[in-house]
């Protein structure tokens, strides 16, 4: 279930955005584009320094925009080929128009991505490099990245887990970092069975990139995918934003100080699904919630010439008590109950030191707790104890307390044409604590790292970035070397050749940890070549790739490392955002291939979470003469396995049952009107009403089966309720983001 507050979250911030752009500025900036023989130059990116004021330009390089700075200021223009150029402009109340011509870039290898970004030997020239605003306003992702990004390729569409499941990879196997370090829990606590949300706001990064593999040497423990966030730096102006729904509550503000070189901000959210569940009828009986509720503070300092220092601290916290029926008897009940305190804290410096070093670190805290209660109910929903299996183990109570420190420091040394060196560590400390129905058990560990990283161009068309990891655990007491390498091979006006190698090692999960302390280190090997090609604001990537697992957990007979699998595939991707104004679309084909014989599985089959062939199409449009933005979305999937696996006659396990659930099919749609509600007040304001639905043909979503101890029935796993509804208004004052969303809508 997609959380009603993160939602809400999703219409208020973005659709307050998608508002601004019917506001009419004073001044109004035109003109067009031309090569050094006078030839047009479609795409080119006209912005003004120091703002995010600016437009694309279309096929015959005519632009224009608006915007309400004024005095002199100075026009960036670029395009890929050729040499990026600053022109001074002055602004006052009457129109501007200009005719630009920009020289050849003879020994550059310029930069591209999905949106607009960078493309080199780096994580950006692999993944897909997505704006909050790109991921925000995909419909039905209910605020939460990890859904958003669903909508790449890569991804599996997985609906009773959160987190991101990538190319054959757990969620587990995907890691969140912020600013260089590790976010820890960036969901809240697992329910079974029921995708659980986000904790953090997106809208605090400029930028969202999606590694989906062999990324950088600068981030570990994560097998199959980064997910790399960079915070803004300073608000554009003060400004503030609430929301009230039927069952949320929230409210934000930012406050940028009048030498502009500081900022702090903050904002609180409440929700609680139990007036919307009576509403809509859930699977699961809620008798406590679904309940969110999250206070978050951030302040951001300049320090002299070009440091940027930036912290921010969160405090969230879930409750969820719910009763389903029990896999193994008719006449009886499971109900589970969870409460999940976290606090979230980080800071990161960055400064150059002198002309050609620069200094990046971090520090992040997490304190994450879970109570666990499992109860065996009769039908009159009082507790019961059978001692008998399955029935002796299904009434207990778990505690976990988590603390998780980093700190973290990367030294750069510049060269000419663009190439550096960036070396540098990190350490990890862990302290855990378990305590199972009285039982307490322990797990300390400080897991430390080492990582340089070059960058080398080699002439206008070739860039090459090898890297080097060394990791120690001290629990595991075992050091790794992980080796990883990417080329970029540029061919020719907005196309790129990549390719890319890297070695993998990530530390098994607590629960395994737990019961044997003498694991290992798990390893995935990963080969990757993609092709892209940009043009006309249209962008094409196909990608082909091979990953190989060795030491995986296996649970029997007993803890221990011996799994391995493989996951090969190809992925296409397809952008437009030029053949309709106001229209920008995407479209994404994965094929997968992969098996594993890892946990209980008695050999090599297809994990229970993946799907041979995913597709999907997102498609925003903005109305500008109704002042109205509608989003669809529509994924489809192939049918993913299912299996019964239990002990067999030996010490190893057997499938009694297995098969594949039904096809995935899911479409979204949300609409926001915006409106402003005090036209006349000093205090202007960017409201809206918006509505949607999710999944709103009621398709029935199969994405596998409980099933009883001894193999004698089994339940599908499927959606809290068929559909998922949100209507509401939302508002911000003080801010008009118009300029923000010029380059989304060209």
């Amino acid at each position: 279930m997609i959380s009603n507050a993160f939602t809400s979250r999703l219409i208020l911030m973005a659709g307050s955005l998608l508002f601004a752009l019917s506001a009419r500025a004073q001044t109004r900036i035109t003109g067009e584009v031309a090569g050094p023989l006078g030839d047009a130059i479609p795409g080119a990116h006209i912005r003004i320094k120091g703002s995010q004021s600016g437009a694309v330009a279309d096929s015959l390089g005519v632009f224009g925009f608006e915007t309400t700075l004024r005095g002199k200021q100075t026009l960036i223009i670029s395009s890929l080929g050729f040499k990026t150029q600053q022109q001074p402009i002055s602004l006052s109340d009457s129109s501007v128009r200009l005719s630009i011509t920009l020289d050849d870039a003879a020994n550059t290898l310029e930069a591209v991505t999905i949106s607009a970004g960078s493309f080199e030997a780096s994580d950006k020239a692999k993944g897909a490099s997505l704006t909050p605003i790109d991921a925000y306003t995909v419909a039905g992702n209910g605020g939460d990245i990890s859904n958003a990004l669903r909508s790449l390729p890569g991804a599996q569409q997985v609906g009773e887990r959160e987190g991101l499941f990538v190319r054959g990879g757990t969620n587990e196997e995907t890691r969140m970092f912020v600013d260089g370090t590790l976010m820890k829990n960036p969901n809240y606590a697992s329910v079974p069975g029921i995708m659980q949300p986000a904790r953090i706001n997106l809208f605090l990064f400029k930028g969202v990139l999606f590694n989906t593999g062999g990324y950088s040497a600068l981030y570990g423990q994560a097998m199959s995918s980064a997910l790399i966030l960079e915070s803004i730096d300073l608000p554009e102006k003060s400004s503030a934003n609430f929301s009230v729904f039927p069952s949320n509550l929230g409210a934000g503000f930012q406050h940028l100080s009048k030498s502009g070189r500081n900022s702090y901000g903050g904002g609180v959210a409440y929700s609680n699904q139990a007036l919307y569940n009576k509403v809509v009828p859930q699977r699961p009986d809620y008798y406590r919630g679904p309940e969110y509720r999250s206070v978050n503070a951030n302040a951001r300092f300049k320090t002299g010439k070009s440091g940027m220092l930036k912290a921010y601290v969160a405090y969230a916290e879930s409750n969820i008590g719910m009763r389903n029926p029990d896999t193994d008897s008719a006449s009886l009940r499971s109900d589970f109950r969870i409460k999940n305190p976290n606090i979230y804290g980080t800071a990161s410096y960055r400064t150059d030191l002198g002309t050609d070093w620069s200094l990046d670190a971090g520090i992040a805290y997490t304190f994450d707790q879970n109570t666990i209660h499992n109860r065996l109910l009769n039908i009159n929903n009082e507790p019961v104890t059978i001692p008998n299996a399955p029935y002796s183990a299904k009434n207990s109570d778990v505690t976990r307390n988590s603390h998780f420190a980093q700190g973290r420091a990367v030294l750069m040394r510049h060269f000419e044409r663009n190439q550096s060196l960036r070396f540098g560590g990190e350490t990890f400390y862990f302290d855990d604590t378990q305590t199972y129905n009285g039982a307490q058990n322990l797990l300390r560990d400080q897991l430390s790292a080492a990582f340089v990283e070059t960058d080398i161009h080699i002439g206008g068309h070739v860039a090459f970035r090898p890297g080097l990891r060394w990791e120690y655990s001290s629990l595991l007491r075992k050091a790794v070397l992980a080796p990883r390498a990417s080329l970029g091979y540029r061919l020719g006006a907005g196309s790129q050749l990549n390719l890319a190698y890297g070695i993998f090692y990530q530390k098994p999960e607590n629960r395994y940890l737990f019961q044997n302390r003498q694991l290992g280190f798990s390893r995935a090997e990963h080969y990757v070549l993609n092709y892209s090609k940009k043009a006309n604001n249209r962008f094409f990537r196909t990608e082909v790739y091979y990953k190989k697992y060795n030491d995986l957990v296996k649970t029997l007979p007993g803890i221990r490392l011996g799994g391995d699998g493989y996951a090969r595939g190809l992925e296409l991707f397809w952008r437009d955002k030029k053949t309709v104004r106001n229209l920008d679309y995407w479209l994404t084909y994965t094929y997968l291939d992969t098996k594993r014989n890892y946990l209980d599985y008695p050999e090599r089959i297809r994990p229970s979470f993946t799907s041979p062939h995913t597709f999907t199409i997102a498609i925003k449009r903005f109305f500008q003469e109704i002042s109205t933005n509608v989003n669809v979305s529509y994924s489809c999937a192939a049918g993913r396995p299912y299996y019964d696996i239990r002990a067999g006659d030996d010490a190893g396990t057997r499938i009694y049952d297995s098969g594949t659930a039904r096809a995935y099919n899911v479409l979204n749609l949300h609409v926001s009107k915006m409106m402003s509600f005090f036209k006349k007040s000093k205090f202007r304001d960017y409201s809206g009403f918006a509505f949607g639905a999710n999944n709103i043909l009621g398709t029935k979503q199969v994405f596998g089966y409980n099933y009883a101890y001894d193999g004698s029935f089994k339940t599908p796993i499927t959606l809290p309720a068929t559909r998922f509804y949100f209507v509401g208004v939302f508002m911000s004052l003080g801010i008009d983001r118009t300029e923000d969303l010029l380059d989304q809508n060209p």
